[in-house]
């Protein structure tokens, strides 16, 4: 399995084809290409390649998936005995990229990433079909659970146990 690691947005990510990951907020728009050309480090099946601090020539494609903001942080800060409160939150803009290719500093294609399934009318209806068929083998499942829990009730019946210790008042 090859991967990469790469530098973008001040932080480090070691990344591999068809990996979507959460960055630092990207100017370009969706569905746009682009390219990481600060790449650290290369491992390929057969050979590793260690930047100095980059690797000339080599670069990471992906694909831009949607640009929106991270889940929101809560600020609360307090001086205590001075009734003094502050909460506020923070939500970060990253991009969601999905990583398409790697190449090497020879400009060989290490690595590059299935293509995406797309999701059509057929696809959905299929979809529907499988989860009416999944709802009548819970049906089944249930109706035999039924009848399982009917005999383990018979069985308790039958042994109706005493308590350990009585008390008299």
């Amino acid at each position: 399995m090859s991967f990469a690691v790469i530098q973008t947005g001040g932080k480090q990510y070691k990344v591999s084809a068809s990996e979507i990951l959460k960055v630092e907020k990207l100017e370009q728009a969706e569905g746009k290409t682009i390219e990481f050309k600060n790449v650290l480090f290369l491992n390929d099946d057969k050979t590793t390649e260690i930047g100095n601090p980059n690797i000339q020539g080599a670069k990471v494609e992906a694909t831009i998936l949607k640009n929106t903001k991270n889940k929101t942080i809560l600020v609360f800060k307090k001086r205590r005995r001075k009734n003094s409160r502050k909460k506020y939150g923070h939500r970060q803009p990253i991009s969601l990229v999905r990583i398409t290719k790697i190449f090497s500093k020879d400009g060989k294609l290490i690595a590059e990433a299935a293509p995406q399934k797309i999701i059509t009318k057929e696809l959905v209806k299929a979809g529907k079909a499988r989860e009416e068929q999944i709802k009548e083998a819970k049906k089944t499942k249930s109706e035999s659970d039924k009848k399982v829990q009917k005999s383990i009730k018979k069985i308790e019946s039958k042994e109706k146990k005493k308590p350990l210790t009585t008390k008299n008042k």
